[in-house]
């Protein structure tokens, strides 16, 4: 019998949303935007209620958001005092507003939601104890023990919104990047190529790799990646305007022009929608080294459609695992499932909330 739940919940007892159900502090939004509405609608669900929204000192302009009139910080404390709890709405890797983070939970009850980037499952104790044993699947497929307790905090802050638990899962880019063999890759796959910033850094990084392939749906964000491929005369590129799937297809696409844009099948889409045609990375070549998935909440399915090569080639992989909730277990054992011979490591990168998140399949 799994008991995972054991493992997990050895300092707490419930999870963000029963907390603040039952806080009797005034919870107050701190941000605006995709983030506070994601984060409100869960609020309705569970009858929770919020009594102010506020901004850093410095970015109120005297603007409101859903009736209320936006309060800077110190206009908070002044209403308040220090007896209010923060819900942070927003996500951030600079290192200042991390740090203003850490220190306003010095000071208050402070949350910040874990609420998915793209459609799926609200990760809440109920989806816990419905996936406890897919959980636990997966975190034994991992292969050192840092994976382990990054794959660990990470479900800890899913479930309780407590910035402490990100501390001890954030690695330096240079540490994160010795994971992968960049001196033996000759081609690269970049799938969710953005603007060509990842085929930057990785043509630095790999001085071996003369031979690229490059995914990018959304049309302003592929003229970019155009114009940045240019620069790159010594390189064969092979640039591609579509979403990358399990099989060549037409999929709908949300069209917001920045590293947001994604597709999904649900349709709940917040921006333009679009119909793009859907690639399988095996229907465009046989062989790569390296794959980078990076695909707004589509990466189960980019896999699927690199099957022959993960199963033949076996390149080295980096998918990114946390657009969906359901990514936690999904993933890692998606891949071991595609070749089981790979070694598979959890790392990331300095974040608020648990975003970069990435799982490395090395070979």
């Amino acid at each position: 019998m799994c008991n995972y739940k054991n493992i997990i919940f050895n300092d707490f007892s419930s999870d963000i949303w029963t907390l603040l159900k039952n806080e009797t502090l005034p919870i107050l939004i701190y941000g605006m935007g995709n983030g506070a509405d994601k984060i409100i609608n869960v609020f309705n669900q569970y009858g929770i209620e919020y009594q102010d929204v506020f901004a850093s000192d410095g970015f109120v302009r005297g603007h409101s958001y859903r009736g209320k009139t936006v309060l800077s910080y110190t206009q908070a404390c002044e209403k308040y005092g220090n007896n209010f709890v923060i819900v942070v709405s927003f996500g951030s890797k600079l290192p200042d507003v991390i740090e203003r983070i850490y220190s306003l939970e010095e000071k208050h009850k402070l949350y910040c939601p874990d609420v998915p980037v793209c459609d799926g499952s609200l990760f809440n104790e109920e989806f816990f104890d419905l996936h406890e044993s897919e959980l636990y699947k997966a975190r034994s497929l991992l292969s050192d023990e840092i994976s382990v307790q990054v794959f660990d905090n990470i479900i800890r802050f899913k479930l309780t919104g407590k910035p402490c638990y990100l501390r001890e899962t954030s690695f330096d880019e240079n540490d994160v990047d010795n994971t992968l063999k960049l001196n033996d890759y000759k081609s690269y796959a970049d799938l969710g190529a953005y603007n060509g910033d990842t085929i930057k850094k990785y043509t630095k990084l790999c001085p071996h790799i003369d031979t690229i392939y490059a995914f990018e749906p959304d049309t302003r964000n592929f003229k970019k990646l155009s114009k940045c491929c240019e620069e790159l005369t010594d390189k064969n590129i092979f640039l591609y305007n579509n979403a990358v799937c399990e099989c060549d297809k037409t999929i709908v696409f949300s069209s917001s022009g920045n590293r947001n844009s994604s597709g999904a099948s649900s349709g709940s889409f917040q921006h333009k929608t679009v119909e793009i045609q859907g690639k399988a990375l095996d229907s465009v070549t046989a062989n790569v080294d390296f794959i980078k998935y990076d695909v707004e909440g589509l990466e189960y399915d980019a896999l699927l459609g690199s099957k022959q090569i993960i199963s033949i080639c076996q390149p080295d992989l980096l998918v990114s695992m946390y657009h969906k909730s359901e990514d936690m277990y999904k993933l890692p054992i998606l891949v071991n499932e595609l070749n089981h011979t790979y070694k598979l490591y959890l790392r990331r990168l300095p974040y608020i909330p648990a975003w970069d998140l990435n799982l490395y399949a090395i070979k």
